[in-house]
């Protein structure tokens, strides 16, 4: 997760991209709760590949582990040299079973973990798999070629960026190979080129399905995401804080509400999350993601997404659809 988020601006301008919130949870917390509930053993530790977020961050990310009962580590990329590079970067935590994500992907998934298998690489079909890692597979559905963002179509099934791995050792291995040897693809080093190696040796690795792949890569695709998972955990969560204030409001749910949110004059609904602390005032508001702290007045909006500490006034009832950084004042 040591990328600068820079299709989520002016979000990640303060915020690191998986830190920002859906359904009342970051990205990366959710992801990592969602591995540890497909793993037949405990997970022992979450190692945290990050560029410079600062300690705040750093925080938030060792309590992610610890409320999972694992222990917490960082690791620093520093240079955006690929996949293979960012992965080594915590080289000294690939060892025994390892699953590595990468944290700008959610997945919805009703299976365990086949632990026995050599690897394992989660995918999933897509109409234009042209911006991703693909693979083919045999008729046991065996991965026999993984290529890096084919120019010309050879798979429509696409790597959703989850992987499995039986033996850390030997990734590990296979991935300072690739950094010894200066072997590249499209200018960075790519895990893809350590799953072809360690194919090529023999390894079998295994296509994971899963029921649906969630992207958080864009506001658009944050805010659906946002939906769905609301619609997946509505039955599981406690969505509404019983210490938000709910006055002559109606809330449509599946909605999330933070502490002391205070809804005063609305309706919110459906698929909006209302991070804690924040105030809605005569508006109506749907399929949106509010932070923690933010005055919202007289305003419509849907497929938004309104950051931490931002003042919005909306004017005319017209709807509007805005995505604001924190801090922020639009009246």
């Amino acid at each position: 997760m040591a990328g600068m988020g820079k299709r989520m601006r002016p979000h990640t301008l303060t915020t690191p991209k998986p830190l920002l919130p859906i359904a009342g949870k970051p990205i990366v917390q959710r992801l990592a709760e969602d591995i540890t509930a497909v793993c037949e053993e405990k997970v022992e530790e979450i190692a945290f590949i990050i560029g410079r977020f600062g300690e705040e961050t750093e925080k938030n990310l060792l309590a992610i582990a610890s409320s999972l009962g694992a222990k917490g580590k960082i690791f620093y990329q520093d240079e955006a040299l690929g996949t293979a590079h960012a992965i080594l970067c915590a080289k000294e935590s690939l060892n025994g079973k390892v699953i590595i994500a990468f944290a700008d992907t959610l997945f919805r998934a009703d299976f365990k973990l086949n632990e026995n298998e050599d690897g394992i690489v989660w995918v999933q079909q897509i109409k234009d798999p042209s911006a991703f890692g693909v693979v083919k597979l045999d008729a046991e559905g065996k991965i026999t070629d993984f290529i890096e963002k084919p120019k010309d179509f050879i798979s429509d099934l696409a790597i959703i960026g989850i992987y499995y791995f039986h033996d850390g050792d030997n990734l590990k291995s296979e991935l300072q190979y690739l950094l010894d040897n200066n072997i590249k693809e499209k200018g960075e080093y790519q895990l893809t080129n350590a799953l072809e190696n360690m194919k090529n040796k023999g390894l079998r690795f295994a296509a994971g399905k899963v029921t649906e792949w969630l992207d958080c890569g864009n506001k658009d695709v944050t805010v659906y995401t946002n939906q769905r998972i609301l619609e997946f955990i509505k039955q599981k969560e406690n969505l509404i804080n019983p210490k938000s204030i709910i006055q002559n409001s109606k809330i449509i749910e599946p909605c999330f509400i933070g502490e002391n949110a205070e809804i005063i004059n609305s309706t919110v609904g459906p698929h909006v999350s209302v991070g804690k602390g924040t105030i809605i005032t005569n508006s109506t508001i749907t399929n949106s993601i509010i932070s923690e702290n933010t005055r919202i007045t007289n305003a419509t909006l849907t497929n938004s997404m309104l950051g931490n500490f931002v003042e919005y006034v909306g004017f005319n009832g017209t709807e509007k659809q805005v995505s604001i950084g924190d801090y922020t004042t639009i009246k």
